[in-house]
């Protein structure tokens, strides 16, 4: 069963679909079946049910029931690598 992965930025456009797609790069060529699915903020509670993970690109302080990860290392491509690593065990941890 393929993991659901959920990205939101605040208009749940270009910055969200730019993470999106790259993440979504990222696991195909970690060969990790995952959906990663770009949504605006407003509408993030609605599609986090059943996430294994949810990567943010703005500074929320709301606590969430997935693993949260930093959404700005995948523009940035600093500290990439540790989310990317975080994202994973939590992909891990949804299908166990």
């Amino acid at each position: 069963m393929s993991a659901k992965v959920i990205v939101a930025c605040g208009s749940g456009v270009a910055t969200s679909q730019t993470v999106a797609s790259k993440v979504n790069r990222l696991l195909k060529e970690a060969k990790v079946d995952a959906e990663v699915t770009a949504v605006d903020l407003k509408s993030v509670d609605r599609h986090l049910q059943g996430a294994a993970a949810y990567i943010t690109i703005v500074r929320e302080n709301t606590q969430r029931t997935v693993p949260v990860i930093n959404g700005i290392a995948f523009l940035t491509g600093m500290g990439q690598d540790e989310e990317f690593e975080k994202l994973l065990a939590a992909i891990r941890q949804n299908q166990s």
